[in-house]
C-alpha cells in the first residue's frame, strides 16, 4: 500500500493541505500529515489551527512513498527553508518515489533542482521559480514522477492526479462518483 506524508508548515494554505489529506483517506490511500514546527499543533495562512498525526521528528520518512507539499504563505517559504523538508523532497526524487506540490510550493521543488527538465505549474506570479521547468498553464501538471497544481481551486483535481499516480484512474472514477464532483 502506498503511504504518503504531506509537510504541514505554519502558514499553509489549509485548503490545500487537507483537501489532499481528505481525498486521499477517502480512496483508502494512507496519508499522514507532518508537522514541520516542532510540535503536532499547526496553524494555517487563515488562522486555522489544527493538529498532525505526527512531528517531523517523529516521522520514519523511509516508510513513506510519496511527498506533498501545500502552498500557502509563509508556508512555502517555512517549507523551504527547512532542512529536513529538503533532504527528503531530494532524496524521494531521487530515487523516484511520488514528489508533488501545489500553489507556491512548487517553488522549494524548482529550488532544489527537482523541476529540471520537467513539465510543471505553479500560482500565478511564481513560474519563474520553477528553475528549468517547462511552465505550463494547466491545472495539474504530471511528469513522470513529480505532479505540481495551481492553488487552492485546484486542490480537489490535485488530490484525484495523487490518486490515479497511486491506484489508477478506475479508482478516480470511483472517487468523482461519491465525491459527486463533476
Amino acid at each position: 500500500m502506498c503511504r504518503t506524508a504531506i509537510f504541514m508548515a505554519d502558514g499553509c494554505e489549509e485548503i490545500e493541505g487537507l483537501t489532499v489529506v481528505d481525498i486521499l483517506r477517502r480512496a483508502g490511500l494512507t496519508i499522514d500529515m507532518v508537522s514541520i514546527t516542532g510540535s503536532a499543533s499547526v496553524t494555517g495562512s487563515h488562522g486555522i489551527t489544527f493538529q498532525a498525526d505526527l512531528t517531523f521528528e517523529q516521522a520514519d520518512l523511509d516508510g513513506y512513498d510519496a511527498v506533498v507539499l501545500p502552498g500557502g504563505m509563509p508556508g512555502t517559504l517555512n517549507l523551504g527553508a527547512h532542512d529536513g523538508v529538503q533532504s527528503a523532497i531530494c532524496s524521494f526524487a531521487e530515487s523516484g518515489k511520488l514528489v508533488t506540490a501545489i500553489c507556491a510550493a512548487p517553488s522549494v521543488l524548482g529550488a532544489a533542482g527537482i523541476l529540471k527538465g520537467k513539465r510543471a505549474t505553479c500560482h500565478p506570479g511564481f513560474e519563474e521559480k520553477l528553475s528549468g521547468a517547462e511552465f505550463l498553464e494547466e491545472t495539474v501538471v504530471t511528469d513522470q514522477n513529480v505532479i505540481t497544481s495551481r492553488g487552492m481551486g485546484t486542490a480537489i483535481d490535485f488530490a484525484l492526479a495523487i490518486v490515479e499516480y497511486q491506484k489508477g484512474s478506475d479508482a478516480v472514477a470511483d472517487l468523482k462518483q461519491k465525491l459527486v464532483y463533476r
